[in-house]
């Protein structure tokens, strides 16, 4: 004897029941949502923004001019951590019907930044009161609930003519956010498409050649960066013998390499400051571009080994999410979430010690910042959001295409 179970009939049965039980289906309802979220992601987060917070402190302290960075940041950390966690609430599958509509939000906050007055140079904050809000942190959220829609809905992407329309979703924010100008932020969306498009079924040969036309392409994205730009790349060529005093970008460069030195293996968190002379802590950008500076400095080779151990495993937790999901939408975006934090911590570590040019790329969870703190933690509650919904239909191909309208309920054949 067998028996037809709708997944649609059993998700409203449940929800009859919490409604009918009052209060009990309400503590019902919690206790389940309590029980499957990640909770070992969760702890990783919380960490890390407790390292970020101390070594923004830290920073402070070193400073000829200390501020507030360090209240306002534990300030941020308890916004983040409220709007991670109702991010979780709602099911994320409604996304996929606003996801072009926010990405063309987002794109339109990225002009409205010339509205504004420039900060050091560059047009990238909107202004509320005392509240500046970055909408390039926000672009990365966009883009990757963007693309994981096209790429959802379309075999298109595994052609290569069909590459050419992920690739406009992309250059759009990225030729955006490099006029104002932010380079380190640009520099993500690139690898963060490639990623997505090798999960959603894309051809390695394809990908390939679009990365090969990319580096033919590259002298035209040099002639499109400001003469800033310019100098934060050819720094990486230039040496800095013994005893010079650079300059400029060489400058940060020198000053960054010398105070993860200071930190030694241990840090002056246990053995105390390493010298006496406090201009050999000054590092402009310390809280934000070059945190992980200041958690060597503090913490030694042994703290920044776990920072970024801890920013490891949760790209590790993210992708056993993306690998646990059936559902196309929620697996390509929990890909792309994956990606994002992974490429933004290589980048940044990266231009720490000279490997990457120093872009004004932040460290996600550490480092200084409203906007890139929330956009993170935002990113994060959709990731869990993703895991307590691993929800699966019942077709041959994962990548067809979808009735976002209203289509039948998934029915499972179930044989006792």
């Amino acid at each position: 004897m067998s028996q037809v179970v709708s997944l649609d009939d059993r998700a409203n049965t449940y929800n009859r029941l919490s409604l009918g039980a009052g209060h009990g289906g309400c503590v019902l309802k919690a206790a389940v949502w309590a029980s499957r979220l990640r909770w070992s992601a969760i702890v990783v987060v919380v960490s890390l923004m407790l390292i970020g917070c101390t070594a923004i402190a830290r920073a402070d302290a070193l400073s000829s001019a200390p501020g507030r960075m360090f209240q306002r940041q534990v300030v941020w950390c308890l916004v983040s951590l409220t709007a991670m966690f109702v991010a979780t609430l709602p099911n994320y599958r409604a996304l996929c019907r606003w996801a072009y509509g926010f990405y063309a939000l987002i794109m339109l906050l990225l002009l409205v930044v010339y509205l504004f007055p420039p900060v050091n140079g560059s047009h990238r904050w909107i202004r509320f009161g005392g509240i500046g809000l970055q909408p390039s942190e926000f672009a990365k959220i966009a883009f990757v609930l963007a693309l994981g829609r096209y790429v959802m809905l379309r075999q298109s992407h595994r052609r290569l003519l069909g590459l050419a329309a992920p690739l406009g979703l992309t250059l759009l924010p990225v030729l955006l956010i490099l006029r104002e100008p932010d380079l380190g932020t640009a520099m993500l969306f690139l690898p963060v498409l490639f990623c997505m498009l090798f999960a959603a079924g894309a051809r390695s040969g394809n990908l390939a050649t679009l990365a090969l036309v990319g580096v033919c392409l590259s002298p035209i994205v040099w002639l499109q960066m400001s003469r800033e730009q310019r100098s934060r790349v050819t720094a990486l060529v230039h040496q800095t013998k013994p005893g010079d005093h650079p300059t400029g970008d060489r400058y940060h460069l020198h000053q960054a390499k010398q105070m993860m030195a200071l930190g030694g293996a241990w840090g002056s968190f246990l053995r105390g400051d390493a010298v006496e002379d406090r201009a050999a802590y000054h590092l402009p950008e310390s809280q934000t571009d070059f945190i992980v500076c200041v958690v060597t400095e503090r913490y030694g080779m042994f703290g920044t080994t776990v920072v970024l151990g801890l920013l490891v495993a949760l790209v590790w937790q993210s992708l056993a999410i993306a690998a646990a999901t059936r559902e196309p939408f929620g697996r390509i975006i929990a890909v792309g979430f994956a990606s994002l934090i992974g490429v933004q911590t290589a980048i940044n570590t990266a231009m720490t010690v000279g490997l990457a040019p120093i872009t004004g790329l932040s460290l996600p969870l550490v480092s200084y910042g409203g906007s890139g703190l929330l956009a993170h933690a935002m990113a994060l509650g959709l990731l869990l959001n993703i895991g307590l919904r691993p929800g699966f239909e019942v077709a041959k191909d994962p990548y067809r295409f979808l009735n976002l309208k209203r289509s039948p309920p998934s029915r499972l054949q179930h044989t006792p």
